[in-house]
């Protein structure tokens, strides 16, 4: 469905020298700095797959989004998206993608929302009883029905994301593209979004690629995810292969002592030991020792409490920055 090769964008930016004088230099001698957003990125997404697309602020997601969507144009190489190239902006290309901006809106702020459900109707010349059935559906999903006449800036936040999500939905895309569509949400919001996408993923085989900040949102609806980071694209893979291969230590072992067995500068021989304030140690160990880690803590005191849990996916990420 979507087939990437070495995409790449280069953005030109004037260095301006400060003051009035610097201005006046301008006008007859500029530099310029380069900077590449996303640089030979080479990926291909098929049919109804739900992709996460993450990386740090500033490493090429949205405008990678952007040039899949014909916003912007690719500095060099090719991107292909059911067939259509986004940069020939064709109509029928149009009717196929759906991109929601979480941080930009598409609907009239003084308008209720069914008004702009109405001109989108219009504009993609969709028959009366294909929208009311979409529509109808979509509102069923999110529980907006009751909201459809109220004017989107007395919408909450999340009632409005819901509202976005129906406009990009409407014409029944082939291929959503999702920037963020969780941010500034509220916990129960962002699982209504969560559980809309799933199940609507299922329904129609629609895909999706999703950046997002929130790791609940890609653990919960991502099976394989393409990690971006200055420009170049250094993870595509299985979601749990990314968290199992994080290198030796992939679990986290927290015990709270029950007496003075456990001082301050106890270490255990396994993985890095710390310490916190309320007396807890946390150990940081390979998968294959956390038995044998149990066992040595049991057997050099008691202890109040025991967990073993996964390193979270938060963690995982941010090493794999630090290391590219």
């Amino acid at each position: 469905m979507i087939e990437v090769k070495n995409l790449t964008r280069v953005f030109r930016t004037y260095k301006k020298l400060p003051g009035f004088w610097g201005g006046v230099k301008g006008l007859f001698n500029r530099t310029y700095d380069e900077t590449a957003a996303a640089k030979d990125v080479t990926f291909s997404i098929a049919e109804g797959e739900f992709v996460g697309f993450l990386g740090p602020n500033g490493a090429g997601k949205t405008t990678t989004l952007k040039m899949l969507s014909g916003l912007i144009f690719p500095t060099s190489g090719t991107a292909r998206v059911a067939g259509f190239d986004p940069t020939k902006r064709e109509n029928a290309y149009r009717r196929i993608f759906a991109l929601v901006l979480g941080q930009k809106n598409q609907l009239w702020w003084d308008l209720p929302a069914i008004e702009s459900f109405a001109l989108l109707r219009a504009i993609y010349g969709l028959p009366a009883d294909d929208y009311k059935k979409n529509l109808d559906e979509l509102v069923t999903l999110l529980g907006v029905t009751d909201k459809l006449n109220v004017m989107v800036r007395e919408l909450s936040l999340g009632e409005r994301m819901k509202m976005e999500l129906i406009a990009a939905l409407i014409h029944r895309p082939r291929v959503l593209f999702l920037d963020e569509p969780t941010i500034g949400l509220d916990v129960v919001s962002q699982r209504a979004v969560r559980l809309f996408l799933r199940d609507y993923n299922k329904r129609h085989k629609v895909t999706i690629v999703l950046t997002s900040h929130y790791m609940a949102d890609i653990k919960e609806l991502c099976e394989r995810v393409i990690v971006i980071h200055k420009g170049h694209k250094i993870y595509d893979g299985a979601l749990d292969r990314l968290e199992s291969g994080s290198g030796s230590r992939k679990k986290i072992v927290r015990f709270i002592p029950k007496d003075a067995a456990f001082n301050e500068a106890w270490r255990s021989k396994y993985g890095e030991t710390t310490r916190g304030d309320d007396g807890t140690f946390t150990l940081r160990v390979s998968s294959d020792d956390v038995v044998a880690v149990a066992q040595e803590v049991l057997a050099t005191g008691p202890v109040a409490d025991i967990t073993i849990e996964d390193v979270p996916l938060e963690d995982i990420i941010a090493e794999l920055f630090q290391s590219s």
